[in-house]
């Protein structure tokens, strides 16, 4: 398959993935994240869940950049590992005012299985694997943040109490962040062998699975079953 494959690696690992892209857009956590419906507690197990999440994201950022061949690799990845820690972390510390979670409260709160899969999931990847595949494992919490946002600021409801979140991740710079990651996934699966490129496109399957698994636990509130 990767040796008949042309054009860039994100055009042909988006086409394989779309309708699990659709699953995502259209599920319930979304769907009523949209339409402001969705409940404070789901949303509250969401957003803790996710800036534990983002703590490991970070870290599997920082190590793309310790692998990256050239010195620009170097200061995108650095840069989006910073972004990753003090940009999002400022959008939660609005909810987590809001909810009244405190440090405490968060330090206090497990990892759930699928946040602790995701998580050992990226970091496995950036400590066993070569840089092309941790890109393509890395590529899909961005990419389909950003078109998840985009798709449900065209549909959100009026008064949304969620807004924060949708402009964050519908916005200009998460958008141009993205294009960058995309360009750089890009590029580095132009010269990998077609063995090399299907490993890239496992990693991407693998975890754009691991992005329903998370908002469908928060949806479910799921939490260890032992």
């Amino acid at each position: 398959m990767g040796a008949t494959e042309t054009g860039p690696f994100s055009q042909a690992a988006w086409a394989r993935n779309a309708a699990l892209y659709e699953t995502i857009r259209t599920m319930p956590f979304n769907a009523e994240l949209a339409a402001g419906t969705l409940g404070q507690s789901r949303f509250r197990h969401y957003i803790v869940q996710d800036a534990h999440y983002l703590i490991g994201f970070g870290r599997a950022l920082s190590l793309a950049a310790a692998k990256a061949p050239e010195p620009d690799g170097i200061v995108l990845f650095a840069k989006a590992a910073e972004e990753a820690i003090v940009v999002e972390r400022a959008l939660h510390g609005g909810f987590f005012r809001d909810f009244g979670i405190g440090p405490d409260a968060f330090a206090a709160t497990p990892l759930t299985p699928a946040c602790d899969h995701y998580v050992a999931y990226l970091l496995s990847t950036a400590y066993a694997e070569p840089f092309e595949v941790l890109l393509g494992a890395l590529l899909p919490c961005f990419w389909i943040y950003a078109e998840v946002g985009r798709d449900i600021l065209a549909r959100e409801s009026a008064g949304n109490p969620y807004h924060a979140w949708i402009d964050t991740y519908s916005g200009t710079d998460f958008q141009e962040a993205v294009a960058r990651m995309i360009a750089a996934t890009n590029a580095a699966a132009i010269h990998a062998s077609p063995t090399l490129r299907e490993r890239m496109h496992r990693a991407f399957t693998h975890a754009t699975r691991l992005e329903w698994m998370f908002w469908d636990s928060a949806y479910r509130d799921a939490a260890w079953p032992v």
